[in-house]
């Protein structure tokens, strides 16, 4: 992912100012990359040029960085730390985390317009139907709902991490299948990146009650605001199950598309087996 990186660093060359350096501090802190990580890997199993993804891959990491500066401030999860440091509004102020989300926000789609023209409409209504209000947005929307709630439902936590979690993810998926010419495996890596966004957030539920803060990098809050989750709902060895039984379900599905997922499996793998 270095030239990634590269590439990421340079779209933030950009007239300074306290907003653009908040930006720059939250997107180009060290995080796991996710949403870049299983676009690029799966344009290389279509056998395309990874650099075609470039700035779709940087708009889904601007937008994921936009979510978590807006989820840690105090009227959302109120969190101190990410990605191992201060979390933005910690760094710099309130307000400038704020303008720092909107303006990546915005930003995310100047970058993704650099893609293929051929196919841009189509990157963008992925991009913008993923994020918003019936996607991302309403993750995050139920997830405030449900807040404090004793009595939520497992149906309920699978509607939240599906739609706050899973649809970048599976936006990612989805946009590789376009960018590669492949627009008849949309559905299925829609499927995929949902399956994935779910898989991913038990995981992080379980290292939630058996990781530390330290090791996470970021604040392990659910447990002391009485949050449901999906361990307190199944049961750790329950939750442990589940993530199982979705990455096999993950798998079979990588089956019906057209390429061998030779290094889309590597990344699930690594997302299976991660410890933060």
């Amino acid at each position: 992912m270095r030239d990634f990186e590269t590439w990421l660093t340079a779209s933030m060359d950009k007239p300074d100012s306290r907003t653009r350096q908040a930006m720059s501090y939250a997107l180009l802190a060290p995080g796991k990359r996710i949403r870049p990580a299983l676009l690029l890997a799966a344009l290389e199993d279509y056998g395309c040029d990874r650099s075609l993804g470039y700035p779709a891959a940087a708009a889904l990491e601007m937008i994921h960085t936009y979510s978590l500066i807006h989820d840690d401030l105090p009227a959302m999860d109120d969190d101190d730390l990410r990605r191992g440091r201060p979390s933005t509004h910690k760094a710099f102020s309130e307000a400038t985390a704020i303008l720092a989300g909107d303006a990546l926000l915005t930003q995310a789609f100047e970058t993704i317009a650099d893609s293929d023209p051929a196919v841009l409409p189509d990157l963008v209504k992925i991009l913008a139907r993923n994020a918003g209000p019936e996607g991302m947005i309403l993750g995050q929307t139920l997830d405030l709902d449900a807040e404090g709630s004793q009595d939520i439902t497992f149906a309920q936590l699978e509607d939240i991490d599906r739609y706050k979690t899973g649809c970048l993810i599976a936006a990612a998926l989805e946009m590789a299948a376009v960018l590669a010419g492949h627009p008849e495996d949309r559905e299925t890596m829609q499927e995929i990146g949902m399956k994935l966004g779910i898989e991913f957030q038990i995981q992080d539920d379980i290292l939630d009650l058996t990781s530390t803060e330290e090791a996470m990098g970021k604040s392990l809050s659910d447990q002391e605001r009485g949050k449901a989750t999906f361990v307190s709902t199944l049961g750790l060895g329950s939750a442990r199950d589940m993530v199982k039984d979705l990455d096999r379900r993950i798998r079979l599905l990588t089956g019906s598309l057209h390429m061998d997922p030779d290094r889309l499996v590597k990344v699930f793998d690594q997302l299976l087996n991660r410890s933060r």
